[in-house]
């Protein structure tokens, strides 16, 4: 992905309401994962806007968003938990772009891939 260009507002929300008080790179991830737990709004409908080697999504291919994966498999980055091929599958949240989904969790990922966008990382 190609870097972001800054957006003053969204960085004083990220700094602010996610990543506050974290010291270090897990309080960070769960910073992350408590916010996203909180505006994310299942299910939505998504697009899959990048490969991913660690995903068999393909660019372009749409899926069903059911959950925010558990805590453990987020450690790293953001991942949601997809219907594919009659299994649930957990997914880069980066991967995905919601095109049926309520404002909230729209804005909700448009920060999470601002955040990933710009480089940082836990």
């Amino acid at each position: 992905m190609a870097k972001a260009k800054q957006d003053k507002h969204r960085q004083k929300r990220i700094e602010q309401e996610i990543v506050v008080d974290a010291n270090g790179p897990e309080e960070q991830a769960m910073g992350w994962y408590y916010y996203l737990e909180e505006k994310l709004r299942f299910a939505f409908r998504a697009k899959c806007i990048c490969l991913r080697a660690t995903s068999p999504l393909r660019k372009g291919q749409q899926v069903e968003v059911t959950e925010l994966a558990c805590a453990e498999e987020c450690e790293q980055e953001m991942f949601v938990t997809v219907n594919w091929e009659d299994r649930k599958l957990a997914v880069p949240l980066a991967q995905l772009e919601p095109i049926q989904a309520d404002k909230t969790t729209r804005e909700a990922i448009k920060d999470w891939h601002y955040w990933v966008e710009r480089g940082y990382e836990f």
